[in-house]
């Protein structure tokens, strides 16, 4: 006798009858793809340490670059030319410093490009830079570069810089328009830039439209897309409202109850990061730009996922 309930056999049918999602490309079908990563400088005598234990441990994984990132208002500027000095003379790693607008004259951010270049740097990230702490909004100083493009203008003068801009798929929170957005990045890449890194975001669609309006705009160069690994969901929420990004909501059910359970939100996080890397490379996307938080362990896992390995021994 059939003891199939009528709403069992319905799932069946419907099993059977729904639409089939093919996979995602098998990944010995695809070469590994560039990665780049990015660092912040320490504060102090732990975070150095936690810092050089990072880049160690990501260092064989071949990265075409690592970028050291700027303080708000140009506060960390020593750390990170400290940093980067010591990326050039004691690893393998091809350093990219950040530098920006604020907080110092022309005479000044070219002083510290020329220390760059004569300490073997050749990649610049060219930021405009957030305000200092307790600013209202964003103000050029009076005798500096005003503009990201007009610091990269100002770059390409100095010496043959490699150049990386930001990109901002969900539109800079400052900005008036996303058509403005769009042409302030068209007027960077004019001026010199190679790259744009973009501002993380979370919906894979959001930056495959942004690259149709940079298409559109007549821009060629690589818009490389910045991944962030979230283990901490509700400081990255926080975060993401001050910069622009938007957070889906099925982010937050799938990190709903894990406040106190640090260990399972790390492996969630690495399952939503890979997902995400593993899509756009469906799409045709072969550079990441890896936002480490001076926290190695979820990007070495999904690189490896990506298909890099160490480079051996010997």
């Amino acid at each position: 006798m059939d003891q199939t309930s009528p709403a069992a056999a319905g799932t069946l049918q419907r099993w059977l009858t729904g639409p089939r999602v093919g996979g995602l490309p098998h990944l010995a079908a695809l070469p590994a793809p560039r990665l780049s990563f990015e660092f912040f400088p320490p504060r102090t005598e732990a975070l150095e340490a936690q810092l050089w234990a990072c880049i160690r441990r990501l260092e064989p994984l071949r990265p075409a670059f690592v970028s050291v990132t700027y303080g708000a208002g140009g506060t960390t500027q020593a750390r990170t030319h400290a940093t980067v000095a010591r990326i050039v003379q004691e690893t393998s790693l091809v350093p990219a410093a950040h530098l920006t607008c604020v907080g110092a004259t022309r005479a000044e951010v070219e002083e510290v490009a020329r220390r760059y270049w004569e300490a073997g740097v050749r990649h610049i990230v060219a930021l405009r830079g957030d305000p200092p702490a307790g600013a209202t909004g964003y103000a050029p100083h009076p005798g500096g570069f005003a503009y990201a493009a007009d610091l990269v203008a100002g770059l390409k003068r100095i010496a043959p810089f490699e150049i990386s801009v930001a990109a901002y798929p969900e539109t800079h929170p400052a900005a008036v328009s996303p058509e403005a957005d769009l042409d302030n990045l068209k007027r960077k890449i004019d001026a010199g830039a190679t790259r744009a890194i973009t501002q993380y975001f979370f919906d894979t669609g959001v930056y495959l439209r942004f690259l149709d309006r940079c298409a559109a705009a007549g821009i060629t160069v690589p818009i490389v897309p910045g991944i962030m690994p979230v283990s901490n969901f509700t400081q990255m929420r926080k975060f993401s409202a001050m910069c622009g990004a938007g957070v889906p909501d099925w982010m937050g059910t799938l990190f709903e109850g894990l406040e106190e359970d640090a260990e399972t939100r790390r492996l969630v996080a690495a399952v939503v990061a890979a997902e995400q890397v593993r899509l756009l490379q469906a799409n045709g996307v072969d550079e990441f730009h890896f936002y480490t938080l001076n926290r190695p362990d979820l990007v070495y896992a999904i690189a490896h996922l990506l298909g890099a390995r160490p480079a051996p021994r010997g």
